[in-house]
């Protein structure tokens, strides 16, 4: 135990990514009403994080992780199972042109949106034949999930509403089909195959 004004708590929580209440209540020796009013005290003193209801981290443990990756892996934990998808792997891998901030994934549950201090994370939902196709990198000791170029180009398509295809596939949507490689291309024929999917099959056409 060590104590920083006048707070005691123990330095496990300074070493998790997150935890939920019950694992505060462990670490911190509170349980009950007593609980909930030491984690609104830490939260108050900005030594506790909260990344949505229920779910926490430190401080300390944020100020000495490397913020972007540490992010990308809350991303994969807010809406648990998920990776990384869409717009913003679509930015990571150089195909859309701007630099994209909110981070976009997709999940099996329900469509969602989360708010915290690390950013806005939109959650899409894609039924579970068509959930995969994602690279993991590492976080530490954890892994960080995110879709291959060719899968997030297609979860991108796939999910998205669209009335001219070739003028928006080739034009308007400004992807850089520059940067999608033959390799790409044959992965993302695959998934089209197995989406079954007319608009699919009529983009696989124009690309």
């Amino acid at each position: 135990m060590i104590s920083i004004s006048g707070i005691e708590y123990q330095k496990e929580l300074e070493t998790l990514p997150y935890f939920n209440k019950p694992a505060a209540g462990l670490l911190i020796g509170k349980k009950g009403r007593n609980l909930d009013k030491k984690i609104e005290q830490l939260l108050n003193k900005k030594y506790l994080l909260s990344l949505k209801k229920g779910l926490y981290t430190s401080l300390i443990f944020v100020q000495k992780v490397n913020k972007k990756l540490y992010q990308e892996y809350i991303a994969n934990i807010l809406r648990y199972p998920s990776y990384l998808s869409l717009e913003y792997a679509l930015a990571e891998y150089g195909l859309v042109p701007e630099g994209i901030r909110v981070l976009t994934s997709i999940t099996l549950k329900s469509s969602r949106v989360f708010e915290n201090f690390l950013g806005t994370f939109i959650y899409k939902s894609l039924k579970p034949d068509l959930f995969g196709g994602f690279l993991e990198k590492n976080f530490a000791d954890k892994k960080i999930k995110m879709a291959t170029p060719a899968k997030a180009v297609f979860d991108f398509l796939y999910l998205k509403k669209i009335v001219d295809f070739e003028k928006e596939i080739l034009e308007d949507l400004r992807i850089n089909w520059g940067n999608f490689s033959q390799k790409d291309r044959r992965e993302f024929k695959n998934y089209v195959k197995k989406s079954n999917s007319l608009k699919m099959k009529k983009i696989l056409k124009i690309l």
